[in-house]
């Protein structure tokens, strides 16, 4: 049977600390499914479509790696997949702290599920996607925050808008 694991994520935009821990992940299991999230709440910068063909790009030389967009509760698209692991990157204590606390809701809604925490790198933990979309929406240069694909995908985007 194969391992399954899925790293789910708004990814808006996908950060080098997201592919620090898709790399490792894809050492560690089988096969990882990134199931990138629609979410209202978020109001996301890049859509759906845009944030699925980011990842979609910069992933392209890991063969055990594939991108799906999904909406509605996470455990649902666990269970349409079969997964048995869930990946959760963390970054700070703060991170954690809730980490441990989504660990709570989705053991009691899958119990079946293992979840492991990959710390990012150290050299990465400050980034997060919400300071990269803050210096992309004033019109910096986030090359130095993601994958050269992203930051092409990106400024492309940006000049379409």
């Amino acid at each position: 049977m194969r391992k399954l694991a899925v790293f789910p994520g708004t990814f808006d935009p996908p950060t080098l600390g997201h592919f620090d821990i898709i790399t490792r992940a894809a050492n560690l299991f089988e096969e990882v499914l990134i199931g990138v999230a629609f979410s209202p709440s978020k109001h996301a910068l890049f859509s759906l479509e845009e944030r699925v063909s980011m990842l979609q790009q910069s992933c392209k030389e890991l063969p055990s790696v594939r991108v799906e967009g999904f909406s509605g509760l996470l455990v649902d698209f666990l269970k349409e997949h079969q997964a048995q692991v869930l990946i959760r990157g963390v970054r700070t204590v703060a991170d954690y702290d809730y980490e441990i606390q989504l660990t709570g809701m989705y053991r009691t809604m899958m119990p079946e599920l293992e979840i492991v925490f990959l710390p990012t790198s150290g050299n990465l933990s400050f980034i997060s996607s919400t300071l990269v979309r803050e210096v992309f929406i004033h019109g910096g240069d986030i090359s130095a925050f993601t994958t050269p694909e992203v930051a092409r995908l990106a400024k492309e985007l940006r000049a379409q808008k």
